[in-house]
């Protein structure tokens, strides 16, 4: 006789409820573009009519059109929940309304702009938070991001662009996206489509083309979105096989310097694609027996991004042992097999009177790579 739920009776009662939650919570379908004006907006609000075509229920929360005449003309009869106002700094500005949407429970909800960070003193600070929100419900979600938002991609797309990109969400999000679309367009075509007004109003043309949109940079970008939809599909048809890959386990240790964050994203970017479990450790040196509050709150931030990436942060406190020790002990503990530091800071002499930290752990661990990260003051 057919089941609709044939693994459930090799499942514990806790299994069984898990699922059963899992099935009630919503979908989130993700449109992911390599630049502003790829067509990502256009292509939801398509896909909401589509939806509705087949006699589901879809509405839009929230839809950023730029005064695109285009993407306004896409919005046609589809029914929209009015947005929440709230005062701002002696204004009224307009937010998504998260509890109309709860409250009208659609089948499916249209909200744009998902790595957008909410006014002050709303309840979820970053829109993906409040998409979280909605997908508990089961409510299912279509939504758009650009791949500059990407938190492990920062340090790429800044060395591409020159722009540090504030708005940002965590690889979780996009990992747990039931469905990733990529909206991918030429270079040369979305130059075309600057130029004619079509991405943002004629007065910002000329400076978009001379910094964001030049080709140089929205190939690389392009060529970034391609490779990491490519590897978030990889990594889905594997995640249920055994890979000698699964073994690995990457270690990067941060210190006080400017570069930690760029360390831990280039570990993850590794973590990522090898499977891998990822271990962030920072040695403290204990003589002066506390913690200032600068490096306190530099730790608390790499907690938060270790905690993103679904990594284990490891604090060791020190007082005799040195630092490469307490790298070649963890190593050892965790059965570390890639090591990631950031370029020494010691010049040539202090390396061969104190030794070089790479040549200590070489000497005292097996199997184990080394990557060493350049510091771009060095460069």
């Amino acid at each position: 006789m057919f089941s609709p739920f044939p693994d459930y009776k090799r499942k514990s009662p806790e299994e069984i409820l898990l699922e059963i939650e899992r099935m009630r919570r919503g979908k989130l379908k993700l449109f992911v573009g390599a630049a502003p004006g790829v067509g990502k907006s256009y292509r939801m609000l398509q896909e909401a009519h589509e939806l509705r075509n087949e006699a589901i229920d879809v509405v839009i929360g929230l839809i950023e059109t730029h005064n695109r005449k285009q993407t306004e003309e896409q919005i046609k009869d589809l029914e929209m929940i009015p947005m929440k106002k709230v005062e701002y700094k002696g204004r009224f500005l307009e937010v998504l309304n998260v509890e109309a949407i709860l409250e009208r429970s659609p089948d499916v909800v249209v909200i744009d702009e998902l790595a957008h960070t909410n006014i002050q003193g709303s309840k979820n600070k970053k829109r993906y938070e409040d998409l979280q929100e909605i997908l508990e419900s089961g409510i299912s979600v279509l939504s758009a991001v650009n791949i500059q938002h990407i938190e492990s991609v920062h340090d790429i797309v800044q060395q591409i662009t020159g722009v540090s990109v504030r708005e940002r969400i965590p690889d979780l999000v996009l990992h747990s996206a039931h469905e990733i679309i990529l909206v991918d367009i030429a270079p040369e075509t979305l130059q075309k489509r600057l130029i004619e007004g079509k991405v943002y109003s004629h007065e910002k043309v000329e400076q978009s083309l001379k910094n964001f949109f030049t080709l140089s940079n929205l190939g690389a970008l392009r060529e970034l979105a391609l490779r990491e939809i490519a590897n978030d599909v990889d990594e889905r048809i594997q995640k249920d096989e055994k890979l000698f890959a699964l073994a690995e386990k990457i270690l990067v240790c941060v210190q006080y310097s400017g570069s930690a964050e760029r360390l831990i994203r280039r570990g993850a970017r590794m973590a990522n694609r090898l499977k891998a479990d990822l271990y962030i450790l920072n040695v403290l040196n204990d003589k002066q027996g506390f913690i200032d509050e600068v490096h306190r709150k530099r730790i608390k931030q790499w907690r938060k991004l270790t905690h993103e990436f679904k990594a284990t942060f490891l604090v060791e406190r020190t007082k005799e042992r040195k630092v490469s020790e307490v790298i070649i002990d963890t190593v050892n503990q965790y059965s570390i097999t890639q090591v990631v530091l950031g370029q020494s800071a010691r010049t040539r002499w202090e390396e061969v009177t104190k030794g070089s930290i790479v040549s200590t752990i070489m000497r005292y661990t097996e199997n184990v790579d080394i990557h060493i990260v350049a510091d771009r003051r060095n460069q």
